[in-house]
């Protein structure tokens, strides 16, 4: 091989390389706004949703799960079924409850498929006594990308942070 032929080699191998660290830099911003356009969504559904929650509708609050989700309520057997979380979300929406929840921690996985938060929730209702029920507490949700490219809550689980009473 001649010394022509060589620098003719290591100019196409460099050349190479650099069309590679091109394609990976130019892809490299496109992944960083899925990932903002991801987080963006999540943080727009679930304020959409604490805002429906708030309007008493079960149906449309229950819309945001998945048809497999499962709800791990505080002092309740698991909600693992589209008619099990239904039945939570009935007893929780009564008329006269107030609640509202948001977000204070949101992370999309980088594969963009899954994304899980953290949050706070303020919840009013009356008791079977009648006398109103004021909690505050804390929540976690995990989302997940739907085939039809939606996001749904799969896993949402929530606790009070006042103490428990004797």
């Amino acid at each position: 091989m001649t010394s022509r032929q060589r620098v003719n080699r290591w100019r196409a191998a460099i050349f190479a390389c650099l069309i590679v660290v091109v394609l990976v830099a130019a892809k490299a911003p496109q992944v960083k706004a899925e990932h903002n356009a991801d987080e963006d969504a999540i943080r727009k559904l679930d304020a959409e949703w604490s805002k429906t929650a708030g309007t008493l509708d079960v149906d449309k609050t229950v819309a945001y799960y998945s048809d497999d989700a499962t709800v791990l309520p505080p002092n309740e057997k698991v909600a693992n079924s589209k008619a099990a979380i239904r039945a939570l979300w009935t007893g929780l929406l009564a008329p006269g409850t107030s609640i509202s929840w948001e977000i204070t921690k949101l992370e999309v996985s980088k594969s963009g498929d899954l994304a899980y938060l953290t949050g706070t929730y303020k919840l009013s209702m009356k008791g079977p006594d009648g006398k109103p029920i004021n909690d505050v507490g804390k929540m976690v949700e995990v989302w997940k990308k739907q085939p039809d490219k939606q996001w749904k809550v799969v896993a949402d689980i929530f606790n009070s942070d006042l103490p428990m009473k004797q």
